[in-house]
């Protein structure tokens, strides 16, 4: 007989016999073992005929769900596969394909107690509405000031990870939105100190610039389905869309500031025969600028020679028009740079949301978007991830990474289905800049847009 506990995001196992997953530690005389390796112990001892008394899991109390939830052909796809490889794997949709939907449709499925792990307290809260339409039970809470705990309970990333200690034991099923967030170094030990055995990440991009992706599989599962934006559209899942990129000209003075600037970045590159041609290269690079002070001085440069060409006059100038002309439709407008955000703001009077945005004005922002009482909404990056904005139907794009990640984020705030409804997606771009690098970098990664009008 050997007994099994949990301590702090780790399970301690006392007896006679040992596992291939723990350790022997001396200070406990006991062996440890990470807590996601829960279901695999118990697996081990009941292949091996070894009893266990199993003190490891102290769970919230069971509720009764209500509700059914009507999932797409698609949808029920995505979910058989999960259900097929074991409860454990990581699904790939588009935003605005329903992924929430599936989780939750998991939830009444398997009816035991769940954490959804989220990036932000916006999403936080978008997750418990849905939890209580769809499921008829209140969410607990962790984050934000709040800690309840329920038998389906919400918590951003950052509470999931300081609270591990405490809560690791408490969920059997384990949900991660924009679960390719799990793989940066800290959060990643979320995954390690809760010992739920069924775990589900939602994305709708997979891979990660800096390739720590390929962690995934250990932590949450394989990819077990992925489904484009253009099977879905093309199947009237999600609205057909059209993409238009436009190219205006820097004015002398903004020319010569972004030239005089980038002579400095590439001809320290040059000079330390550096080659950037991956996000990991790049990274390097960023890293050395803190003990190199002329890399420093280099990545300043580049940095301000971007922010001219993001932020050119006849890009606002073009984005009057833009906007006179989609006049009758509802308008996102996204920036790289806050300080652009805000001056858009003021020269179109629209409302701005950035992260100083508080949490209160953002969903009353957002409120007033879907209700018609706003038209227009000009953001930076906080608007990409996630949160459901409505009924928007174009999407202009002043400035942004390489990123696919963010490319399709922001192509899907606009597809939400809705009958008769073409979406747009406009990017504006400096010429002869780093911009039209950085859009063809993203054109190359997601595959040419459809549609698309250069």
């Amino acid at each position: 007989m050997v007994r099994l506990w949990f301590d702090k995001g780790t399970l301690l196992l006392k007896g006679a016999v040992g596992t291939p997953y723990g350790k022997w530690d001396p200070r406990s005389g006991c062996y440890r073992v990470k807590a996601c390796h829960y279901g695999d112990v118990l697996d081990f001892f009941k292949v091996s005929g070894i009893c266990v008394e199993d003190a490891a899991l102290s769970l919230p109390a069971v509720e009764q769900l209500q509700g059914s939830i009507e999932l797409r052909s698609y949808q029920n796809e995505a979910l058989d596969r999960w259900l097929v490889a074991g409860k454990r794997g990581v699904l790939v949709l588009p935003t605005a394909a329903g992924k929430t939907f599936i989780a939750l449709k998991a939830v009444g499925l398997l009816k035991v107690q769940t954490l959804i792990v989220v990036p932000t307290l916006d999403l936080l809260d978008q997750w418990k509405k849905r939890v209580w339409e769809c499921l008829g039970v209140e969410a607990g809470v962790v984050g934000g000031g709040e800690r309840v705990v329920r038998m389906v309970t919400i918590s951003t990333y950052d509470s999931a990870y300081a609270q591990a200690a405490y809560l690791g034991n408490n969920f059997l099923l384990l949900i991660f939105d924009e679960v390719h967030h799990l793989a940066s170094p800290g959060y990643m030990q979320i995954a390690e100190m809760y010992l739920a055995p069924y775990r589900m990440g939602l994305t709708a991009t997979y891979e990660r610039g800096d390739q720590r992706h390929n962690l995934l599989p250990l932590l949450v599962g394989d990819p077990v389905y992925s489904v484009s934006v253009e099977e879905l559209t093309a199947g009237k899942h999600l609205s057909d869309y059209t993409y238009e990129k436009l190219a205006v000209e820097l004015t002398v003075q903004e020319q010569q500031i972004y030239e005089e600037n980038m002579a400095i970045f590439k001809n320290y590159i040059a000079s330390r025969h550096i080659v950037l041609k991956s996000a990991v290269a790049f990274q390097r690079f960023i890293m050395s600028t803190g003990r190199d002070p002329q890399a420093r001085e280099a990545l300043l440069a580049r940095n301000k020679a971007l922010k001219v060409a993001v932020n050119s006059t006849a890009k606002l100038d073009l984005l009057a028009e833009k906007l006179e002309f989609y006049k009758d439709e509802k308008v996102l407008i996204f920036t790289l740079y806050n300080d652009l955000v805000y001056t858009i703001s003021k020269r179109f009077l629209v409302p701005a949301v950035t992260h100083r945005t508080p949490r209160d004005e953002r969903r009353e922002i957002l409120a007033n978007f879907g209700n018609g009482k706003y038209r227009v909404i000009v953001t930076s990056q906080v608007l990409d991830e996630g949160v459901d904005v409505p009924d928007a139907s174009v999407g202009i794009v002043l400035g942004g990474t390489g990123s696919k990640r963010e490319f399709v984020q922001r192509l899907g705030r606009l597809l939400r289905r809705k009958d008769g409804k073409i979406a747009k997606l406009v990017e504006i771009i400096s010429k002869e800049t780093v911009e039209v690098n950085i859009s063809r970098r993203r054109r190359l990664k997601t595959g040419e847009p459809k549609n698309a009008a250069q």
